[in-house]
């Protein structure tokens, strides 16, 4: 079974995820970050393959990403340091980049190179429908890997129950249509498209992310969905503090 679909079969609610960019604010920060977070309770983490030109990242996670690069991280790296804890690591990994990264890595190496990780999900936001229909589901599939699809508050009905069926982890809800980083609370107009989701009755787990940053907007998601990624909030905090207020931070989203 996925991993992170193992997750949902112990906890179906107020589950909470991580998002950080491998390689920030330190080159060799990523397993530490990931022992921190695992032992602070989250439930599954998303590790951000960095990348010189992201779609759906705001300008918090533009800059964790240019800082990564600059201190020379590259999917090479990624896959030793994660490699490294491959036997140690409890919680579920989640890979989260683009579509060229994996292109020009080269599609079977890549894939080959996240099995080998013992990781089996994927996010790429800008993997075309069509594109995964035809060819990377199959591809995937072959070194089973699950990919994670996104929805917003444009995507329609027909779309999203075809991602519903296509999916064997869960859907990305993403909260607002913009980029990622906070926004403030949770509007009225966010709850309704909520509402709107939870009343189709999809058979997928629902987790919400961008501009869930605080305890306040992580309680008002798991409200409505499954649970809640945070991101840019927690790439602010390693920024200001490195991994060593990571409990701390956690626990405050938490309680």
């Amino acid at each position: 079974m996925n991993s992170v679909k193992n997750i949902f079969q112990e906890k179906s609610q107020d589950l909470l995820s991580i998002f950080f960019t491998a390689g920030f604010p330190k080159l060799d920060d990523t397993t530490k970050i990931i022992a921190e977070l695992g032992s602070s309770g989250v439930d599954f983490i998303e590790v951000g393959l960095p990348y010189s030109d992201p779609l759906a990242d705001g300008p918090t996670i533009q800059h964790s990403s240019s800082v990564a690069l600059n201190n020379g991280m590259n999917l090479d790296v990624i896959f030793e340091q994660l490699m490294a804890i491959k036997d140690t690591n409890k919680t579920p990994l989640v890979l989260m980049g683009y579509l060229n990264q994996i292109i020009k890595y080269g599609e079977h190496e890549f894939c080959q190179k996240v099995k080998e990780c013992g990781i089996d999900t994927v996010i790429i936001p800008d993997l075309p429908m069509i594109e995964y229909e035809n060819h990377y589901n199959e591809l995937f599939d072959s070194y089973g890997i699950t990919n994670v699809f996104l929805i917003t508050p444009h995507t329609s009905e027909e779309r999203i129950r075809k991602i519903d069926s296509l999916t064997n982890a869960f859907i990305y809800v993403v909260a607002s249509a913009s980029i990622t980083g906070a926004k403030g609370e949770i509007s009225q107009q966010q709850i309704d498209y909520f509402n709107r989701i939870n009343a189709m009755n999809l058979q997928s787990k629902l987790i919400v992310g961008f501009g869930i940053s605080d305890n306040k907007t992580f309680t008002t998601a798991c409200t409505h969905m499954n649970g809640a990624i945070i991101g840019s909030a927690f790439i602010k905090e390693l920024g200001k503090n490195g991994v060593d207020n990571i409990s701390t931070f956690i626990s405050g989203i938490k309680n």
